[in-house]
């Protein structure tokens, strides 16, 4: 289980990666046409660049938000010798859901859909945490 875990770790990684990619496609666009000056990146004001832009801008900061407690509770249960079955769908549940976050943040952005997604991948981190817990308090 402990490969499963490292590989949902990787495809995170890899989520925040693509997610970086189409957030700089998306700004050198605007600056390209003229939404964007260079000096509006010396102070980050990129409201004129439009939604697009700064809906990339806001989901490359998400993947540094929740996904933070999902990798210090994968490391916390390798370091554990806690790689159960039960964390690994977990956190690979977790991922499924930061990428159909993604998709749906990045595309339609329909609002419902995207946090009813997001609450999914906060449980599924929330259950990795307690299973850590009740690791560490039962043993």
């Amino acid at each position: 289980m402990e490969k499963v875990i490292i590989l949902a770790m990787f495809v995170q990684v890899t989520l925040s990666l693509i997610v970086m990619i189409i957030m700089g496609k998306r700004r050198f666009a605007a600056a390209k046409n003229k939404q964007l000056n260079l000096s509006d990146f010396k102070t980050m004001q990129l409201d004129k660049a439009g939604d697009t832009v700064r809906v990339a801008d806001r989901n490359f900061s998400n993947q540094f938000e929740i996904p933070v407690l999902f990798f210090a509770g994968c490391l916390l249960a390798l370091q554990l010798n806690s790689a159960s079955t039960l964390v690994a769908i977990l956190a690979c549940l977790f991922v499924v859901s930061r990428i159909v976050h993604s998709v749906i943040h990045l595309g339609g952005n329909n609002i419902r859909a995207r946090f009813n997604v997001f609450l999914l991948g906060c449980i599924c981190v929330f259950a990795l945490w307690l299973v850590m817990i009740w690791r560490i308090l039962a043993f």
